[in-house]
């Protein structure tokens, strides 16, 4: 069920003739067609197919040069159903009338628009991007879930649905889905993406961020989706590895493969260092949970009032925690976010790392669709706002384990530029 659609190919062939838009649009619909109803990844749109030609022969009228053509033209976008999108109702996995989930269209939107994207459609999300799952299935094993919260917008790319989707991320819910999909998901620096026009959860720790395929067509994506992007060639870089407490949070048998690949990059001409980090973990962890909970909290007060009753009892019972957190104790919480910034990045400076690799889930995705996973493993990156992506790294039964790859602060472009030498060290050889 798993098709080949790397990003950056498909944008260029587009952008110059090589793929006609409305052909491959055709070719999306028939694959759809297949797979779709066992994945459901997307949200249902009557006529959704006739409206995408219409807008794909109004793309090709407005650049029938190819040499004027914007990056993404024609390039069909999935966006997960917590962001607005003109046209579009926001429905955000929950069973609110979408009149009350309204807003101005996403500025990540309009900068996909504005690079010759077109809408392929809403994408299912888990209630509110928290943990109530949607009916998604992962297409490497529909058995088996696909992740959260941005569940459809990493099936939809891992299926071949299309080759770039928006997603978000308060805890895990990028990086874990892609990594349970086998693709590559970026959440980047904190703020480095504008989250404006998306649906809060915890602002002090929202991130936009998307999936791709190729670590190639994540870089054509950062280049239109954040506001001052500046690659830069870069010579290979120093990997940490994050021993002790934190590092344990992950299964044995996915821990064994971890280390098998830190030693396969260790072969390909890597510098391995490994480093005590995050022994706090358990600390870091609740304070994260405390401070999602107190936000979100706030962030649905007036909804919950008067909504409640429709809310799940996940999401319900998070709420509830969220009202039991002071505000000293919240205050505290978003200080620590620039606390565990702060002595990840002395320790880097310390010990000359540029990269901390690590487990980029605790383990394959877990059997049925009841439960989206567990973040654990992406929640101190998120809580410090560093930059971080998964890459594709080996299986276990067939599932798809990921590798995590975290930058400094603002570091974006390199931590991109980096990656791809290491998913390209650890791509099977044929």
């Amino acid at each position: 069920m798993i098709n080949d659609e790397p990003l950056f190919e498909t944008a260029v062939s587009l952008r110059t003739g090589g793929t006609d838009p409305s052909t491959y649009l055709d070719t999306l619909e028939d694959r759809a067609e297949r797979v779709e109803p066992r994945i459901e990844a997307l949200l249902d749109e009557p006529n959704r197919w006739t409206r995408l030609e219409r807008e794909a022969e109004a793309l090709e009228a407005r650049f029938d040069d190819s040499a004027t053509r914007p990056p993404l033209y024609g390039l069909p976008v999935g966006i997960k159903d917590i962001f607005h999108v003109d046209g579009f109702l926001t429905r955000a996995g929950a069973d609110l009338s979408p009149e009350t989930l309204t807003g101005n269209e996403a500025a990540s939107v309009r900068a996909l628009r504005e690079a010759g994207a077109i809408v392929l459609g809403k994408t299912v999300t888990t209630e509110f991007a928290y943990f109530e799952p949607g009916p998604t299935r992962n297409p490497h094993n529909p058995d088996h879930t696909p992740g959260g919260s941005s569940s459809g917008s990493a099936a939809a790319v891992a299926a071949g649905l299309c080759p770039l989707a928006l997603g978000s991320q308060t805890i895990g819910s990028v990086v874990r889905p892609a990594a349970f999909c086998g693709i590559v998901g970026l959440k980047p620096t904190y703020g480095r993406i504008p989250i404006e026009g998306v649906l809060p959860v915890a602002p002090s720790v929202d991130h936009v961020g998307f999936f791709t395929q190729d670590v190639a067509g994540a870089q054509l994506a950062a280049s239109v989706l954040y506001d001052h992007w500046r690659p830069e060639s870069v010579e290979a870089p120093t990997l940490g590895v994050p021993e002790g407490p934190y590092l344990e949070q992950a299964e044995q048998e996915a821990l064994d493969q971890f280390h098998e690949q830190v030693v396969r990059l260790e072969q390909a001409g890597y510098e391995i260092r490994r480093v005590e980090l995050l022994e706090n973990i358990d600390g870091i962890n609740r304070r994260h949970n405390r401070l999602v909970a107190a936000e979100t909290a706030l962030s649905h007060s007036e909804w919950f009032a008067e909504y409640g009753e429709r809310y799940a009892e996940e999401t319900v019972d998070l709420i509830r925690e969220g009202h039991e957190v002071g505000v000293g104790e919240l205050c505290e919480a978003r200080v620590g976010c620039g606390d565990l910034r702060e002595s990840v990045e002395t320790v880097m400076d310390e010990e000359g790392i540029d990269v901390w690799l690590c487990p980029a889930a605790p383990g394959p995705a877990p059997e049925g669709i009841g439960d989206t996973g567990d973040p654990v493993m992406n929640l101190p990156w998120t809580h410090s706002g560093l930059p971080a992506l998964s890459v594709p790294a080996g299986e276990i039964d067939g599932l798809p384990l990921g590798l995590q790859c975290v930058g400094g602060y603002g570091e974006d472009e390199r931590l991109l530029a980096w990656a791809e030498g290491v998913a390209d060290a650890l791509r099977p050889s044929v």
